[in-house]
C-alpha cells in the first residue's frame, strides 16, 4: 500500500495553530506596528503561556519572517499570474495598487520602515526579485524611444539587483523609475497624507503611471 501523503491530524493542529499565531500578530501589527510584535503578548490573548507558542515559532524573527514571507509570496503570485495574462506594465501597477489597498497592514510590513534588529533571510530576498523579473520584462517591452539617460548607462555596470534578467540598461531604469515613484505615492495615499488635500489619489498614481510609460528612454 502507497504510504499517504495527507497530513496527520496532528500536523493539521500544528498548522492551524500557527494561522491562529499570524492572525493575531496581523491584529498587533495594525494597532503597534510591526516593532511592537510580541509572542508572549499573542500567547496571553490566546490563553495560552508564551514558552507554548515557542513550540510553533522558535522566536519573535521567525514569525515576522513567516509574516513577510506570506505577503511576498502573496504579491508575487498576484504579479505573476497578472503578466502570465499578458498585462503590461499599466497592468501590473494597477495589481500592485489593489494588493495594498486591500490590506495596508501587509504593505507595509515588505515596503515600510524596516523592523529593527530584524534582518530578512535571503529566501524573502528571492521572492522579491521575482516581482522585478516581472516588472523588468514589462519594462523591456516598451521600446525607448528617447536617448539613453546617464543613469541608464551608469546601470549597466551596476545590475546586480536585476539578477540574471537581461533587460537592457533602459529598462533597468524604467523599472527603478517604476518602483520608486508608484511606492512613493502608494505610502503616501496608505498613510493618509493625502487625507484632506482634496485630490483623488488614484488620478496621481494614473498621471505617474502615464508619466512613467510615456517617458520610455
Amino acid at each position: 500500500m502507497a504510504k499517504s501523503d495527507a497530513a496527520t491530524p496532528r500536523e493539521r493542529y500544528r498548522a492551524q495553530v500557527r494561522t491562529e499565531i499570524k492572525q493575531h500578530a496581523w491584529e498587533q501589527i495594525a494597532t503597534a506596528g510591526a516593532s511592537a510584535l510580541s509572542l508572549n503578548a499573542i500567547a496571553k490573548r490566546m490563553g495560552v503561556s508564551g514558552p507554548a507558542l515557542y513550540r510553533y515559532y522558535a522566536g519573535r524573527d521567525e514569525l515576522i519572517t513567516e509574516l513577510i514571507r506570506d505577503a511576498y509570496r502573496s504579491l508575487a503570485d498576484a504579479v505573476h499570474a497578472a503578466a502570465g495574462t499578458g498585462a503590461d506594465l499599466a497592468g501590473l501597477a494597477h495589481v500592485l495598487r489593489d494588493w495594498a489597498l486591500a490590506d495596508p497592514q501587509r504593505y507595509f510590513l515588505i515596503y515600510g520602515t524596516p523592523v529593527p534588529g530584524y534582518h530578512a533571510p535571503e529566501e524573502i530576498t528571492g521572492i522579491s526579485q521575482e516581482i522585478m523579473a516581472d516588472l523588468l520584462t514589462a519594462c523591456a517591452a516598451l521600446e525607448p524611444d528617447v536617448p539613453a539617460a546617464p543613469f541608464a548607462a551608469h546601470l549597466a555596470g551596476h545590475r546586480d539587483w536585476a539578477g540574471d534578467h537581461p533587460a537592457p540598461p533602459e529598462a533597468l531604469h524604467r523599472a527603478l523609475a517604476f518602483w520608486t515613484r508608484l511606492h512613493g505615492v502608494l505610502s503616501l495615499e496608505l498613510a493618509g497624507h493625502f487625507t484632506g488635500m482634496g485630490f483623488d489619489p488614484a488620478q496621481l498614481f494614473r498621471a505617474e503611471l502615464d508619466d512613467l510609460v510615456a517617458r520610455r528612454g
